[in-house]
């Protein structure tokens, strides 16, 4: 089976084979007949199958192919006509780039708005018409509060990741979103691990959906090959060093348990003589884009992440990821161990356990049925007389410092933040703001700010 045959418009279809995809994946043979059917969608699937285009392309398809030129309003904003819902900024930017690049034949304007960067820009390109909208759902209420954004006319909701957002704690924002939106418009709700949570997403959002799931829940890839490696948490850092050396290892995704934890291991790295870069929440995202940016192109040997890179990081053959620390959810280990062996590709996945560790482990091979093999190496072997000590806190809920955002947003006393002149000027240069119009490569307005 080929593009073609899926009932997609030619300008679509031309511009994925420029990408040099041929053949549908199996998600994608699934859900976009179904998308373009009209009704609502249930559809999971592994990460790394191809979901984002399962749904980007029969939204492009639809939008284009009937006549609705955007109007301003009383506002002064147009209605936005479809709008798409990340729960991080670099799964935004992410999906906005893959509708940029699949519509760029279309006639057709898009722009991904999220928090780190300035709101100004992002309410210039809002003014000036946009059809599909991808946002997370912090910045989105921002625009709903200052009045700068009009959801009234939305056709198409997408829950881009809607488990991870669940896991984030955004059901409030969820909520009062949709009750922002027409009732009448078709919903598609995206996820890669399944949980009580989504079935009850899905029971109140969805009418009558179809549904899809290409693979049995909460499984990993079978191109991903697992290894477990048992060292003392005092030796993890050296076997890391060891490991990345002797099996040269060019290109290495390394997930850690804290914010703090991937500073430090960075810095331990860097005086290994190995390149390395973190990114987190508490970097900006001037400095998130640019670790990534090097990291994508070959130039930064090791990228150490929390859980925020766990969704939205899509690397064309990464080779390695490893697990620093494996992750105090389960699920999160599925979608860490997901950036590798992607569309198909052979990856590795390695996790560094102790004997503090054995606990999560075990819920982890339980969550995906299986059991990992495991091998000690010479010289970086636990010690049998090591106790375990109590695991130091991870993602388990959202950040104080969000929750503290949100609620400060649904006050009534609260007001729109404004960003000074002298930080405007500062961030002039910094963190893009992704917007485009399909056909038009100019390069977008880059600021930045100091929420999210």
């Amino acid at each position: 089976m080929s593009f073609s045959t899926l009932g997609l418009s030619n300008e679509i279809i031309r511009a994925v084979t420029e990408r040099g995809y041929t053949k549908p994946t199996l998600i994608q043979m699934q859900a976009i007949p179904a998308v373009l059917s009209g009704g609502d969608l249930l559809a999971g699937a592994q990460t790394g199958t191809g979901k984002t285009a399962s749904f980007t392309l029969p939204l492009l398809h639809r939008l284009s192919s009937s006549d609705n030129s955007l109007k301003s309003t009383s506002s002064g904003y147009p209605p936005i006509r479809a709008l798409i819902l990340t729960p991080t900024r670099e799964l935004a930017a992410q999906v906005q780039e893959s509708v940029y690049e699949y519509g760029k034949y279309l006639n057709l304007r898009s722009i991904a708005v999220f928090g780190g960067v300035s709101i100004s820009p992002q309410k210039r390109r809002l003014r000036n018409g946009v059809d599909i909208l991808v946002a997370t759902p912090g910045r989105l209420l921002d625009h709903v509060q200052q009045g700068t954004v009009n959801l009234s006319g939305v056709e198409v909701l997408v829950l881009d990741e809607a488990d991870r957002m669940l896991d984030m704690g955004f059901i409030g924002d969820i909520r009062r979103i949709l009750s922002l939106l027409p009732k009448q418009r078709q919903n598609l709700l995206f996820f890669a691990t399944f949980s009580d949570k989504i079935k009850a997403l899905a029971t109140g959002l969805l009418n009558c959906p179809a549904t899809i799931e290409v693979a049995p829940r909460n499984v990993t890839a079978d191109t991903v090959a697992q290894k477990v490696y048992q060292v003392d948490h005092d030796k993890k850092r050296q076997l890391l060093a060891h490991l990345i050396k002797r099996k040269e290892w060019y290109q290495v995704l390394v997930f850690t348990r804290t914010k703090h934890g991937a500073d430090r291991l960075v810095k331990q790295l860097t005086e290994d003589r190995i390149q390395a870069l973190a990114i987190h929440g508490n970097k900006s995202q001037s400095a998130r884009t640019h670790a990534l940016t090097k990291f994508k192109n070959g130039t930064l040997q090791v990228l150490v992440a929390t859980d925020i890179a766990a969704r939205g990081l899509d690397i064309s053959d990464l080779p390695h990821v490893v697990n620093f620390d494996l992750p105090n959810v389960p699920e999160d280990y599925v979608h860490r161990i997901g950036r590798t062996g992607r569309a198909g590709a052979k990856g590795e996945a390695v996790s560094l356990v102790c004997v503090s560790e054995y606990q999560l482990l075990a819920d982890i091979e339980k969550l995906i049925a299986q059991r990992l093999p495991r091998e000690e190496i010479a010289g970086f072997g636990p010690n049998p007389h090591t106790k375990p000590e109590e695991i130091q806190p991870g993602r388990k809920h959202r950040p104080k410092s969000e929750l503290s955002q949100r609620t400060a947003r649904s006050s009534p006393k609260s007001s729109p933040r404004k960003s000074t002149k002298k930080s405007a000027k500062k961030s002039s240069a910094q963190n893009v703001v992704g917007e485009r119009k399909s056909g038009n490569k100019k390069s977008a307005s880059r600021r930045s700010a100091k929420h999210d």
